[in-house]
């Protein structure tokens, strides 16, 4: 028996071969002609991935990121003839170079386990480069300095620009037509001098100057001190334009050198020896004036009979009734007094000194005089002691600038006067002022002054040596008195070129010769 079925040709030889084994080899057979699905099918099946449509140009080359990627890649697909691919593992980037016109599909898979990650449907069409440089040629026309070239099936914009806000119009422009287009741009020295010279100007100092050297701005030159120093590099870095990065930097072709765009050698001066510091003339005038009046009335009778007065009786002699009476007794003040004195003085005190003293420096001046008196010690013994009267005066002058005619005084002035004389000694009066004040360089100030007012009135005041046991009295007095003192400082600072100034005024005044 011979039984063909699809180009296989069974003889069956014995009759009891069962028809059923001979249908199973043949539906076997069947099979193994049937066309099975390939690895990459069966991995589709069991993988979720991405699919992605891409629209390139021929000859155009276009980067695609695959984050997702291994290190390694299984690239399959029907891309052969028309795309060349070349995988980066280190940035993982795919790059589509476009070789033929047409569709292709290309897939990445893991080569571990022949899971799909990526899939990618191009559609690769012709180019028209002419189209496209005419296309930038009037988006960027306007700026200065550019060309636009078509160089091996690219479009290439190439020059020097001026302006840093052109560059980034240019990138924005050539990004948009991928690697159809590329930029060659690069920032003109002529405007890194511009710049530079417009800092220079900015900074106003013509000990500092600023020049441009391979896109970085150094600032050479002398500063007065460091926040002058500081000032000229934050003017130089607000000057400074915008970073651009160059391809061969991006793709870290070129590593640049790390250095700041402003380099700042600007030297700080020496501090100059410091001057010696100003003389201050102090001229000071103390005066003072007193008044003083009394007057005084007193009517005194009080006569007074002494303790040792006596009565003695006697007789026995020659008078006629034989006893005789003696009185003995010592009578003091028995003649009437009247006083009337009335008294007036007053009584002018100057005082004018002169002090040049060092800016910054105290300057004393005392003129003392010491009055004795008589006084008895512990011991019983009389001995000497001394009050002091006189003028005290420290000031300390203080310029308030280099240029400045104004100073500054911190005075403390002391005073001590005598008012009178008593039998415990010399009766003074004291004043002290203590000060501070600004007074231009030749004008006087009245630094303080006190007027004193002193008035009293007594009445039938009986005297330290009224008797105090009269035999009669008939007093009256009245006393009136009245003091007045008045003192004022008047202080004049002048500022002197050297402490010798005005020695000649002060020889004549003294008549005083070499």
């Amino acid at each position: 028996m011979i039984l063909s079925m699809v180009g296989w040709t069974f003889r069956i030889k014995e009759p009891k071969v069962s028809l059923v084994l001979v249908l199973s080899y043949v539906i076997f057979g069947i099979g193994l002609m049937l066309p099975q699905p390939s690895a990459e099918a069966q991995a589709a099946k069991k993988s979720n991935h991405p699919v992605k449509y891409l629209s390139l140009s021929v000859g155009v080359y276009h980067d695609e990121p695959i984050p997702g990627a291994a290190s390694a890649v299984k690239q399959g697909g029907t891309y052969k003839g028309k795309i060349k691919l070349q995988y980066n593992p280190e940035t993982k980037v795919l790059r589509f170079y476009p070789k033929q016109k047409g569709s292709a599909t290309v897939i990445i898979q893991d080569p571990a386990t022949g899971r799909i990650n990526y899939e990618f449907r191009v559609d690769v069409k012709k180019t028209d480069l002419y189209k496209i440089a005419r296309e930038i040629r009037n988006l960027l026309g306007d700026i200065e300095g550019i060309t636009i070239k078509i160089i091996n099936s690219k479009v290439i914009v190439d020059g020097q620009i001026l302006l840093p806000r052109d560059m980034a119009r240019i990138h924005s422009v050539v990004k948009q037509y991928g690697g159809a287009a590329d930029t060659l741009v690069v920032l003109s020295p002529v405007a890194q001098r511009k710049i530079a010279e417009l800092i220079e100007r900015d900074v106003n100092n013509p000990e500092i100057t600023v020049r441009a050297v391979n896109g970085k701005f150094i600032l050479e030159g002398f500063a007065n001190d460091k926040a002058e120093k500081d000032r000229a590099e934050i003017i130089a870095k607000t000057y400074v334009p915008d970073v651009v990065v160059d391809t061969a930097e991006a793709d870290k072709k070129i590593l640049p050198r790390k250095v700041d765009v402003v380099i700042n050698l600007i030297k700080i001066k020496p501090a100059p020896a410091q001057e010696p510091r100003k003389i201050v003339q102090l001229v000071v005038h103390y005066v003072e004036l007193q008044k003083d009046y009394t007057k005084g009335f007193r009517f005194q009778w009080t006569p007074d009979i002494g303790d040792g007065s006596s009565l003695q009786f006697s007789t026995g002699g020659r008078s006629p009734g034989g006893v005789v009476a003696t009185i003995t007794g010592t009578i003091s003040n028995l003649l009437p007094k009247l006083n009337w004195a009335k008294e007036h003085g007053h009584a002018r005190v100057l005082q004018s000194s002169s002090l040049i003293v060092q800016d910054g420096n105290p300057g004393i001046i005392n003129s003392i005089s010491r009055l004795p008196y008589q006084i008895v010690n512990a011991e019983g013994q009389p001995s000497t002691n001394f009050e002091e009267t006189g003028i005290r005066t420290n000031i300390s002058p203080q310029i308030l600038g280099a240029r400045s005619d104004s100073v500054q005084l911190k005075m403390n002035f002391a005073v001590k006067s005598l008012v009178s004389y008593t039998d415990a000694g010399p009766l003074t009066s004291s004043r002290e002022i203590q000060t501070v004040i600004v007074v231009r360089s030749g004008a006087s100030a009245a630094v303080g002054g006190l007027i004193t007012n002193d008035s009293g009135t007594n009445y039938n005041k009986l005297p330290p040596n009224a008797s105090r046991n009269p035999i009669i009295s008939l007093y009256a007095s009245k006393d009136f008195r009245r003091n007045q003192s008045q003192f004022v400082v008047f202080v004049t600072p002048i500022i002197k070129s050297s402490a010798s100034a005005g020695s000649e005024k002060i020889k004549r005044k003294f008549r005083l010769n070499d």
